[in-house]
């Protein structure tokens, strides 16, 4: 891969290095405390975030990210800001509303399911709250990975039409339910290998079942990210900056794939999400009619989402909203509250920078610091030149 510039040497890039432990609102991915480190370059501010659980070779993509942000900075904007859908993890279905409230504006809803120790009824419930919380709402579902063929095929139907049959202005119990709404927008990762995700596009389209596929961890963690699209596995690809490598990898890697992309976030910090929203902002898209009437020009208002091609969503040009409003999630973040904050649904595309004050008091223990910093030194080393 093409080398970005950085550090003049390791001890440079340890010398601008912070790492950082932001508390969590609930329980994501497994975990209530989130740490990345940050660092400070030339052009800004880039995040090294890889999950623990991520070996080296996996974990250098992430460095390098972080690196290109920092010393090179986004991709030129199209956009001036980007629509954003709200995510709601595996909780009751009696804590959505309040979740939700996290996201104001947010037309696009995603609903993780297949949470380890739950069961079907779970995800249905939880779909059903968000609807009855925004009626209006188009809701995408992300079982990472955990079904199987069978599983992902009778859950799918099972969810869609628990979308289609939501009808808040209907009391429970009133009558016959007409399916004829929208269903779910898509489902992301049902399954966990690409000939798993193959084999259930082809399932649902036989058994009548009209819910894209989208896949994430078969592209991010791919050695090859083309692959899943190339055998036929999904119709959909959800693409985050630090795993492929940066903002212009991504956009490189969204413009071969040659479908819909959803640009997400891998639980970051403030400067993270900054760096998916520039990535996003750098999409090409489809402007709406108006748009092109009034002569907007780039960064106009006028996209309210990112991707490429068409697809549904948040967007009245038919691009899917980002996956990037995980901000809520944190209980404190780099930032003051107002700095990156969602307004009727988007983001805003701007350079963020973490408030001193709030990098000394979420500093991590000296011992995550040392594991973090051992693990740079390990990252970088696979940079360079051989």
């Amino acid at each position: 891969m093409t080398s970005v510039p950085g550090p003049e040497s390791i001890d440079d890039l340890l010398a601008r290095v912070h790492v950082v432990a932001l508390p969590m609102r609930v329980r994501f991915r497994g975990v209530t405390e989130r740490e990345v480190a940050l660092v400070e370059g030339p052009a800004g501010w880039g995040e090294f975030g890889a999950f623990p659980e991520y070996d080296d070779p996996e974990a250098v993509h992430w460095l390098r990210s972080a690196l290109e942000m920092a010393w090179q900075g986004p991709p030129p904007a199209l956009r001036s800001r980007v629509a954003v859908n709200a995510t709601v993890p595996a909780v009751s279905a009696g804590e959505v509303a309040g979740i939700l409230d996290r996201f104001p504006g947010c037309g696009t809803v995603k609903v993780k399911v297949a949470e380890r120790g739950q069961q079907l009824v779970d995800d249905v419930a939880r779909v059903a709250a968000v609807l009855q919380a925004r009626p209006d709402a188009r809701v995408r579902v992300d079982a990472n990975g955990a079904w199987t063929v069978a599983e992902a095929a009778h859950a799918v139907r099972v969810l869609d039409q628990a979308v289609r049959a939501v009808d808040s202005r209907r009391a429970p119990g009133t009558g016959p339910v007409a399916l004829d709404g929208l269903g779910l927008e898509y489902v992301e990762q049902p399954c966990a290998t690409v000939d798993e995700l193959v084999q259930l596009r082809a399932r649902l389209a036989a058994d009548g079942v009209h819910v894209d596929v989208a896949a994430d961890e078969s592209i991010r963690r791919a050695e090859d990210p083309l692959r899943v699209v190339r055998a036929g596995g999904a119709d959909r690809a959800v693409v985050k900056v630090a795993p492929l490598g940066g903002p212009r990898r991504l956009l490189a890697v969204a413009a071969e794939l040659g479908v819909p992309v959803t640009v997400s976030s891998a639980l970051d910090s403030a400067v993270g999400v900054a760096a998916g929203v520039a990535a996003a902002a750098a999409l090409p898209g489809v402007r709406s009619g108006a748009d092109r009437a009034g002569g907007g020009g780039a960064g106009d208002d006028g996209i309210p989402a990112a991707g490429l091609g068409t697809g549904g969503g948040a967007g009245d040009d038919g691009i899917p909203a980002a996956g990037l409003g995980t901000g809520g999630f944190f209980v404190e973040d780099v930032v003051d509250p107002g700095v990156v904050s969602l307004v009727d649904g988007y983001l805003p595309v701007a350079a963020v920078a973490p408030d001193p004050a709030r990098l000394e008091g979420l500093r991590a223990s000296a011992d995550r610091r040392d594991w973090w910093m051992d693990r740079i030194c390990r990252c970088h080393e696979r940079l360079q030149p051989r």
